[in-house]
């Protein structure tokens, strides 16, 4: 698990570097101030949750079942977040959005947020 959470963080911090360059220098021409806004802001939530994976692999063990179900809620929310407004700015820009992703990127913000209710339960577990 120590491994995958690693790979998984660097791999999307990677990806987060490549899409922003490509947003800042390509899609630039063809989306809109909106649209790239948007496409930006998956960006930034995709590296910041690629830094926590690589802090957390870092830094659990994940012998707990929390531990484990709060890297798979960073992992697959931040797919399900990032990569959906991806698709959705992309998608618009051709003017053909597809709008089944709509209902994905708040799923995607919700497994974001139990990751870090997640982490936050873990610094306090002791004291409650």
């Amino acid at each position: 698990m120590i491994l995958l959470v690693q790979v998984t963080g660097a791999l999307l911090g990677f990806l987060a570097v490549l899409f922003g360059a490509f947003g800042a220098h390509v899609l630039k021409k063809s989306l809109s101030e909106e649209l790239l806004k948007s496409f930006e802001t998956g960006v930034k939530y995709q590296m910041y949750h690629a830094i926590i994976l690589v802090v957390l692999g870092f830094n659990l063990g994940f012998t707990t079942p929390l531990e484990t179900y709060m890297a798979y809620c960073f992992i697959f929310g931040t797919l399900l977040f990032s990569f959906s407004i991806y698709g959705l700015c992309l998608s618009g820009a051709k003017g053909r959005k597809w709008k089944f992703l709509g209902p994905v990127t708040p799923l995607g913000g919700l497994l974001l947020l139990a990751g870090w209710a997640m982490l936050f339960y873990s610094f306090i577990a002791h004291i409650v």
